[in-house]
C-alpha cells in the first residue's frame, strides 16, 4: 500500500510542479526557503484545475493521512522530489523539518550518464554545490526541531566545498539528535589513479579530516576511494572516529607494502577493495562481526586475526598471480570460529590449498554457510570437499562454476609471465577417511552453465555419498553482471528435462532436484 502511495505522491508533487514552475531557472531548494516564510518566485499562468490542486491541496487525501503514514511516503521520494513537496500546501512545507531520513547524495544531482566516466569537471563542481545547498537547507531549517534524525547518509566529492559540507553536518549532529551518520566521499578520478593523484587526494582529505573532527568524530559509516595516506593517517582516523561502525576503503592505503594496524572498539564491518597494503592487521576490534577482502596484492596472508571474538563472515575475492601463495584457511582464519564463508577466484587459479579435518575442526566447527564462487570450468571439483570434512555443521554449500568473460584475463595478457597457465595446479587432496559421512548439510546449490554437466553431476554424487540427510539440490544458471545482464535466460522444458535425466542417473532418488528461477543480476 505504502509502495502504491508513493507512486501517487510522486505523480502528484511532479504534476504540480510542472503546472507552476517559476519562468526563470528555479532550484527545488528554493522551496525550502519558501516554506520558511519568504517570498515565492512569480510562476507561469497555470490551469484552473492545476491552481486548484496546489490551493486546496491541504484538503487532497494524500494531505488527510496520519503524519507517520505520510513520511514513511515522503521519505521514500529523492531528495529533490522531497523538496519540491514544500509547495503543495502549508501542511507539505514541514516535511523537511520533521524527516527520520536524509539521505543527500551527488549521484542525484549528476547529469544522467551511462558511463560515470564522461562526466566533466564542471558536473562534478555543480554537483557538489547543489550537495552543500541541499545540506545547508535541510539541516539548518531542522534546527529545534523535536524530531530525531535516524540516518543521515551523505554522498559527495572531495573538493573545495567538503569542509562546508563537513562544518554543516558537525552543526547538526552537535544540535540535534542524529542517531546513524554516513560519509561516503568520492574522488573525481575514480578508476586507475596515478601514484601522484593518490597523494593529491590524500593530502585532500586529510586537510579536509583536520578541518571537521567533530563530523567526522559522529560517523557510524564511513567509505573513502583513492588516498594514499602518511603513516599517521589510518591512526588518526580510528582515534578521531570513535562511533565507527562500517569502513570500506577502495584503493586506499600508506605506500606500497604497507601495513595497516586496526584497533578500535566500534567497528563491526571492514571492507577492502585493492590498495597495496602488504598486511592488515587486525589487532584489537572485539566487535568485528563482517570482513571483505577484494583483491589483495600481498605475497603473503592478507590479513591477520588478533582479537576478533565476534567475526561471524568472511569474504575473499581474488585473481591470484604466480607470486600468490596458496592460502591455508586454518592458518588465516586460525584466531576466529566463523558461520559464514565466501571465496571467489574470479574464474583463474585457485588460491586456497586443500587442508585435513583435523587442521580445519578449531576454524570451522561453526562454520554454516559456505559460497564457492567463479570456480573456472577447467578445474577440477573434487578439491572442495575438504572443507565439508573440516566443517561438521555446516547446512548450506553453494558453487558457482563459470568463466565469467566479464573479469578473467583475457586476450594477450593472458601470455604475461605472472599469469597463471594452470588454474587447478596444486590442489591434490585425499579425503582422512573412505567412509565419511556429513550429517547436517541441507542445502546444496549449484550454479553454472551445465553445457558440460558431466563435472557437475560427479561433484553432486560425490555430495550426497558424503552428506547422508540431503534432500534438495537446487540448479540455476549462470548468474550475470551488469554488463552481460542480456545473457540472462531462465531454464527451458528442454533444458530441465536433460538435466534431470543425466543427474538422475547419479543422484538417488529420494534427493528432489528443483530449477528455480535465478531472478537477480549478480
Amino acid at each position: 500500500m505504502s509502495y502504491l502511495l508513493s507512486i501517487l505522491l510522486r505523480r502528484t508533487i511532479l504534476l504540480s510542479i510542472a503546472s507552476s514552475a517559476p519562468a526563470k531557472r528555479w532550484s527545488p531548494w528554493q522551496s525550502l526557503e519558501f516554506a520558511g516564510g519568504q517570498q515565492v518566485p512569480r510562476h507561469r499562468k497555470t490551469s484552473p484545475v492545476m491552481a486548484n490542486m496546489v490551493e486546496d491541496s491541504q484538503d487532497d487525501r494524500l494531505s488527510k493521512l496520519p503524519d507517520d503514514v505520510l513520511l514513511n511516503i515522503v521519505e521514500r521520494l529523492g531528495i529533490v522530489d522531497v523538496a519540491r513537496t514544500t509547495v503543495l500546501s502549508r501542511r507539505w512545507k514541514q516535511i523537511p523539518a520533521i524527516l527520520s531520513k536524509v539521505v543527500i547524495l551527488a549521484g542525484s544531482f549528476e547529469p544522467k550518464h551511462e558511463d560515470w566516466s564522461k562526466l566533466t569537471p564542471d558536473d562534478i563542481v555543480r554537483a557538489n554545490t547543489t550537495v552543500l545547498e541541499a545540506t545547508r537547507s535541510i539541516l539548518e531549517r531542522r534546527a529545534g526541531s523535536l524530531y530525531p534524525i535516524h540516518l543521515l547518509r551523505m554522498q559527495f566529492y572531495l573538493g573545495d566545498e567538503s569542509i562546508l559540507i563537513g562544518q554543516t553536518v558537525a552543526n547538526a549532529i552537535a544540535t540535534q539528535k542524529v542517531d546513524s551518520a554516513e560519509f561516503t566521499i568520492l574522488t573525481k578520478v575514480r578508476k586507475k589513479c596515478t601514484k601522484n593523484e593518490l597523494l593529491i587526494y590524500g593530502k585532500q582529505f586529510m586537510s579536509f579530516f583536520d578541518s571537521c573532527p567533530n563530523a567526522f568524530g559522529g560517523l557510524a559509516r564511513l567509505t573513502l576511494e583513492n588516498l594514499r595516506l602518511g603513516e599517521s593517517g589510518f591512526p588518526k582516523i580510528f582515534s578521531i572516529c570513535k562511533q565507527l561502525e562500517f569502513l570500506s576503503l577502495y584503493e586506499c592505503d600508506m605506500g606500497i607494502k604497507s601495513l595497516l594496524e586496526v584497533e578500535h572498539p566500534q567497528l563491526s564491518e571492514l571492507v577492502i577493495v585493492c590498495g597495496r597494503f602488504e598486511r592488515v592487521d587486525l589487532k584489537w576490534v572485539p566487535k568485528l562481526t563482517k570482513l571483505k577482502f577484494n583483491v589483495f596484492r600481498s605475497r603473503d596472508d592478507p590479513f591477520c586475526l588478533g582479537y576478533v571474538p565476534l567475526l561471524q563472515t568472511v569474504s575473499i575475492i581474488n585473481v591470484a598471480f604466480t607470486w600468490h601463495k596458496m592460502l591455508k584457511l586454518s592458518e588465516l582464519l586460525g584466531n576466529s570460529a566463523i558461520s559464514n564463508l565466501s571465496l571467489d577466484f574470479k574464474s583463474e587459479k585457485i588460491w586456497v590449498k586443500p587442508e585435513g579435518r583435523r587442521q580445519l575442526l578449531p576454524v570451522f566447527h561453526k562454520l554454516r554457510i559456505v559460497n564457492w564462487i567463479n570456480i573456472a570450468e577447467e578445474c577440477d571439483l573434487t578439491w572442495t570437499m575438504f572443507l565439508l570434512h573440516g566443517a561438521p555443521n555446516l547446512k548450506e554449500l553453494h558453487i558457482l562454476v563459470r568463466n565469467h568473460q566479464c573479469e578473467m584475463i583475457t586476450g594477450k595478457r593472458r601470455e604475461l609471465p605472472v599469469v597463471c597457465k594452470e588454474k587447478d595446479k596444486g590442489l591434490e587432496w585425499e579425503p582422512s577417511a573412505s567412509d565419511f559421512k556429513h550429517h547436517n548439510l541441507a542445502e546444496l546449490g549449484i550454479y553454472g552453465r551445465f553445457h558440460a554437466a558431466d563435472k557437475l553431476v560427479r561433484f553432486a554424487r560425490d555430495v550426497v555419498e558424503a552428506a547422508v540427510n540431503l534432500e534438495n539440490i537446487r540448479l540455476y544458471k549462470s548468474p550475470v553482471c551488469v554488463r552481460c545482464k542480456h545473457m540472462l535466460k531462465e531454464w527451458t522444458f528442454e533444458e530441465t528435462s536433460w538435466l534431470s535425466y543425466e543427474f538422475s542417473k547419479e543422484i538417488p532418488s529420494h534427493v528432489r532436484i528443483h530449477f528455480p528461477s535465478l531472478g537477480q543480476v549478480f
